[in-house]
């Protein structure tokens, strides 16, 4: 699969069937994430792979954020089932120290993005399914996984074979509306 096909087709995946996960796609997804470019080139991520099935439906647990979901209509998280069904699910941790701060910015969050994308593209690459996953309860995710305080955990990702095939992508919006040439103009 070309790179441009990978990023057009690609989709969010939240239901799962229960075949297992070769290893080697695993260790292709981890590499590619490892891969990624980052400030200086720090690599300021982490990954923590969880198999486990009870650490898996416990993560699930800690997906739900009642007050953000609730003031949305919605009475759960709706990737918080794929969480516990998904075979393998890795959460993607910045070390904000180990990253660039200018002038408020916070680079932690562009390097594990570009390290998330890399980690779903390669996951589609190899014939998984992923979806990101960034609502949850960190405090309590963090002791759960004996994660050092100082960490951030920037997103959860189940990785599985898709349950059902891929439907067709959501409509995007035009590029006359998100592209200026030049200068900003409505």
């Amino acid at each position: 699969m070309d790179t441009i096909e990978a990023i057009k087709t690609r989709r969010s995946v939240r239901k799962f069937s229960d075949k297992a996960v070769e290893p080697e796609k695993i260790q292709t997804i981890l590499e590619a994430v490892q891969a990624a470019p980052s400030w200086s080139n720090m690599q300021c991520w982490r990954m923590v792979v969880v198999q486990d099935t009870e650490t898996r439906a416990k993560i699930s647990d800690l997906s739900y954020v009642e007050s953000f979901f609730a003031t949305r209509g919605y009475k759960s998280n709706p990737a918080q089932k794929g969480i516990a069904d998904a075979p393998v699910v890795i959460i993607l941790c910045g070390i904000p120290e180990q990253s660039g701060e200018l002038n408020g910015q916070k680079y932690y969050l562009a390097d594990t993005g570009i390290a998330s994308e890399n980690l779903m593209l390669a996951a589609h690459a190899v014939g998984l399914a992923t979806v990101f996953v960034g609502v949850f309860d960190e405090e309590k995710l963090g002791d759960l996984l004996e994660i050092p305080p100082g960490v951030r955990i920037v997103g959860l990702f189940p990785v599985g074979y898709a349950q059902t095939e891929a439907k067709a992508g959501p409509p995007r919006k035009p590029l006359e509306e998100i592209v200026y040439y030049e200068k900003w103009k409505e």
